[in-house]
């Protein structure tokens, strides 16, 4: 199961910006993992979005639960879960 997670900022900027060192080294070690296989802000600047490779719901939720941005409470998160049965190589 693939999921996209979607996360908007509940909280200004300028305070996302004094969490975002520790979001992005979380961040790296989940794309590290293979867990996270692309992650990025929206445009305009209202949070960001991260899809999953092809893990459980559980393995998810503890993805979003683990997040500096969500344990500062300074994220909602929404989760959407799909299949993936049309697939790119190697994925």
């Amino acid at each position: 199961m693939f999921h996209v997670l979607t996360l908007e900022y509940v909280q200004p900027l300028d305070v996302i910006e004094q969490s975002r060192p520790a979001h992005l080294e979380w961040l790296q070690g989940e794309v590290d993992a293979g867990r996270i296989i692309l992650a990025g802000r929206q445009e305009p600047l209202k949070g960001g979005l991260l899809i999953t490779g092809d893990i459980s719901v559980e393995e998810a939720q503890d993805i979003i639960e683990r997040d500096p941005y969500q344990i500062a409470g300074l994220v909602n998160y929404e989760r959407i879960s799909f299949n993936g049965a049309f697939r790119a190589p190697g994925l």
